[in-house]
Formats: structure tokens, C-alpha cells, sequence
């Protein structure tokens, strides 16, 4: 599970803009306590919906 400081560097974007993909619904995200915490496969979705390159499995 990533915070979203983490995600934030992953994809070098600052923490808002994280935020705002939670709140557009474009990342998934559990809130838990005050912090969202975003799951490795989530974030491989997210990755893959945005990808402008089909990739072939084999």
C-alpha cells in the first residue's frame, strides 16, 4: 500500500494532484484514518488505462 506522498513521487506530480485523481475517481484509494492509502494493483490499473502504446501479451 502506497500513501500519496509516495505516489506523488512515483509519477513525479505533486501531492495535489494525486488528490485530485482520488476525488475524480481516476485513482481508486481507501481512506483510512486521515490518509488515503492506494494498493500496487490500483496503481497498475491506473497505469495501464493511461497507456498510449498497446502492450501484446504473449
Amino acid at each position: 500500500m502506497y500513501n500519496c506522498e509516495e505516489v506523488a513521487e512515483r509519477y513525479n506530480v505533486k501531492l495535489i494532484t494525486v488528490w485530485s485523481w482520488i476525488r475524480d475517481k481516476k485513482l481508486p484509494a481507501m481512506k483510512i484514518g486521515r490518509e488515503y492509502r492506494i494498493k500496487e494493483e490500483d496503481l497498475t490499473a491506473f497505469e495501464d488505462e493511461r497507456r498510449t502504446v498497446s502492450v501484446t501479451k504473449e
